[in-house]
């Protein structure tokens, strides 16, 4: 099962691959951010502004024939923002400079991306057979037999049952 630190050295790696890279962050498909290496940027705007922006480009992907969403590059004045899929349920984002070498940026985001993928299907996984796994049923002690009460047949009523005592 994947953790957060498990996802976190992965980005680690993959920056110290790519020096040009500017930031790292690995998030759901929601918004949520999983592990993050991006200094000097906030991960929870740029997790939800990728969440926004995979929404587009899935549709985008869908809707003109292209098949399941694989990646999506943004260029900007001063670098890049490249999103890569993660599997089933994440996405990379990697922030990069404008002088990357953008073939060397995405041949290492697919492979980090498909790592990625795998860390966070395996954990995603595991934690959907935790929650379907039935809980073991309590154990029991064998319960004690119920006690059996009986009653006695009397012997012929009396007339007078007082009893006296001399003193």
């Amino acid at each position: 099962m994947a953790s957060a630190p498990e996802i976190l050295d992965e980005l680690r790696r993959l920056r110290a691959r790519v020096p040009q890279l500017t930031g790292a962050l690995a998030a759901g498909v929601d918004g949520l951010v999983l592990a993050h290496d991006t200094p000097g940027v906030e991960p929870e705007v740029v997790a939800a502004l990728t969440a926004a922006a995979l929404g587009v480009a899935v549709r985008m992907a869908d809707t003109t024939g292209q098949g399941d969403f694989r990646e999506l590059l943004v260029r900007g004045r001063y670098g890049y923002v490249a999103t890569y899929a993660a599997g089933e349920s994440a996405v990379l984002t990697l922030l990069a400079q404008d002088r990357v070498n953008v073939g060397r940026l995405h041949l290492e985001g697919r492979r980090a991306g498909a790592r990625l993928g795998e860390l966070v299907d395996a954990r995603e996984a595991a934690a959907r057979q935790t929650r379907a796994a039935p809980a073991e049923p309590p154990v029991r002690t064998p319960a004690k037999p119920p006690t059996v009460r009986t009653r006695t047949a009397r012997g012929p009523a009396t007339a007078n049952a007082r009893t006296t005592t001399e003193s």
